[in-house]
């Protein structure tokens, strides 16, 4: 079986290429198409890999001013050429499920989230652009929508990350997709003798959707320290939010140190309406309990937390103080994260792809 992976854009380690890491260890010999990437800031595994990108990689800047694109991304990945597959696996957040797939091939979707700029999270991403200028855009947007819903007629078969997700898919596409959960590297986060410290800890690219100002104005001049850990490009913004030396800004961190502090926090502040959140597992496999915003993916994998019903610095500060009246116990929380854990996905998945193959006397989709 001649397999492909497709993936929007290879230039960090985020949850969506940790999904991609695992395909790629189920299928050691795919190549992985991309519109650009970035190999010195991937895993070893996925630099092994035989990568091939559009003609967007040869843009200089590109990896700094790609949002700017979207537009153009379509036409970009429909300029792939994927060769001699049998089957095709685009993992999508954007436009990747719109690649053209070979003759007779297979192509399987797994489905991160909708396009969050265009399916329901437009606010979170242009609220603050003038309003002439979001008048402009909607006709683009309107446009990008239509060819988003038409490239799932080439997809044979869908999978998301998520019940959240799956729902979102029928608000905005009207079709119904399987759930496996996406994997958590357990393994590398586990839990600790030390004594666990009173710092709150948020793990999270400083990027709109994720809600991180909402924990900087919850925690500003109140009496707990607050500490984030990520990048992004409203780091500067939210640098400037912060009046009191309560927060601080650890920037990015190597994998060791992000389980030292996963270990050693207090709990985790989890403010996003996530699709998924590998994050909440991660602490969890720590033993750390996990505040989260109750919408999303956070529901389905937070069992044993506290949750805030309103994006507001008040209600997040309720909720730490309901924390501070519970007792958690560190081993069930790992145990609750060990049911993600890689090889739950990896096995999950490679047998549902095994059941989207047509028999060998069945004609394919394409023929």
């Amino acid at each position: 079986m001649r397999v492909a992976l497709v993936h929007d854009w290879l230039i960090h380690m985020r949850g969506g290429e940790k999904v991609l890491e695992s395909l790629a260890e189920v299928f050691p010999d795919a190549t992985i198409y991309t519109l650009f990437s970035r190999l010195e800031h991937l895993s070893p595994s996925l630099q092994r890999m035989k990568i091939k990108n559009s003609f967007l990689h040869f843009l200089p800047g590109i990896r700094r001013y790609y949002r700017w694109l979207l537009p153009l991304l379509p036409f970009a990945i429909r300029s792939i050429s994927v060769e001699d597959a049998d089957v095709v696996i685009s993992v999508s957040h954007c436009v990747a499920k719109g690649v053209r797939i070979p003759r007779g091939a297979t192509h399987v979707c797994y489905c991160l989230t909708p396009m969050r700029y265009l399916w329901g999270f437009e606010e979170e991403y242009f609220g603050n652009f003038p309003r002439w200028v979001r008048f402009c855009l909607e006709p683009i947007f309107q446009w990008l929508r239509r060819w988003d819903r038409k490239t799932n007629q080439e997809v044979d078969h869908f999978f998301c990350i998520s019940e959240y997700v799956r729902e979102r898919m029928k608000k905005a596409y009207g079709c119904e997709a399987g759930v496996i959960y996406p994997p958590v590297d357990t393994a590398n986060f586990d839990l600790s003798s030390s004594r666990r410290g009173n710092d709150y800890l948020v793990v999270s690219a400083l990027t709109p959707y994720k809600r991180v100002d909402l924990a900087i104005q919850a925690f500003k001049h109140w009496g707990r320290t607050l500490l984030i850990t990520g990048d992004g490009p409203l780091r500067g913004q939210y640098e400037r939010l912060v009046e009191t030396n309560n927060i601080r800004f650890l920037g990015k961190v190597s994998g060791d140190q992000l389980k030292s502090l996963y270990q050693q926090a207090r709990a985790l502040i989890f403010t996003p309406e996530e699709d998924f959140g590998i994050v909440p597992l991660e602490a969890q496999a720590c033993g750390t309990p996990v505040i989260a915003y109750a919408r999303g993916g956070a529901l389905e994998t937070v069992k044993e937390g506290v949750f805030f019903d309103e994006q507001t610095p008040e209600a997040l500060r309720e909720a730490v103080l309901k924390f501070e009246s519970v007792r958690f116990d560190p081993q069930r929380l790992r145990e609750q994260a060990l049911q993600f854990d890689k090889k739950v996905f990896r096995h999950k998945i490679k047998q549902a792809i095994e059941k989207c193959l047509p028999l060998e006397n069945e004609p394919s989709r394409s023929a």
